[in-house]
């Protein structure tokens, strides 16, 4: 059986505290999982990152590679940013690859890999006109955004409610993107 690759990339917002129990589900859908975060999501999850580096049997990768290093991880088939935070939201439409992951998605679209993501954002931060805008420049770009009817709704803020993170629906979507494991 060919197993297909999943990036699943976090930033820091609560629901990543559950990242090994999703990629737990994404390798019993078929998945090799790769994991990637932002700076801030791997200090939350730094004493986890040798035991998620062993679960996945790819090391955990938030900082870019030095130029001429072998690259650690096998080629995407699909990519699921999930939590996505206002901040990667926006970095990412608007192209600025600070973080290793946002330079990942960011060369993504060129690259034609299909791309996931489902943001972790509250209402205060939805009523900034930029964020409205780069949902919308994702879509257009060809990035599937689970936010709104089907996705993410967001919550009042300091009313999260992490444990209900729809995290099926991200590995759904890539499941449908890249169709059923061989």
């Amino acid at each position: 059986m060919t197993s297909r690759v999943l990036y699943l990339f976090g930033s820091a917002a609560p629901p990543v505290f559950d990242v090994a129990k999703v990629i737990e589900d994404a390798q019993q859908r078929g998945f090799d999982v790769c994991l990637g975060l932002t700076p801030t999501a791997a200090r939350w999850l730094e004493e986890s990152l040798d035991g998620l580096a062993a679960l996945t049997g790819h090391p955990v990768r938030w900082e870019y590679k030095r130029p001429g290093e072998p690259d650690a991880w096998p080629k995407a088939d699909v990519i699921a940013f999930a939590p996505a935070t206002f901040n990667s939201i926006n970095s990412w439409a608007l192209g600025l690859t600070h973080d290793f992951v946002i330079g990942v998605v960011a060369e993504g679209i060129g690259k034609g890999i299909p791309l996931v993501t489902m943001p972790c954002v509250n209402t205060a931060y939805v009523q900034h006109r930029r964020f409205e805008r780069s949902v919308v420049e994702l879509r257009e770009m060809g990035v599937e955004v689970l936010y709104g009817e089907g996705g993410f709704a967001p919550n009042q803020p300091g009313q999260g409610r992490p444990d209900e993170y729809p995290w099926p629906r991200v590995l759904d979507a890539a499941e449908q993107i890249v169709g059923p494991r061989a």
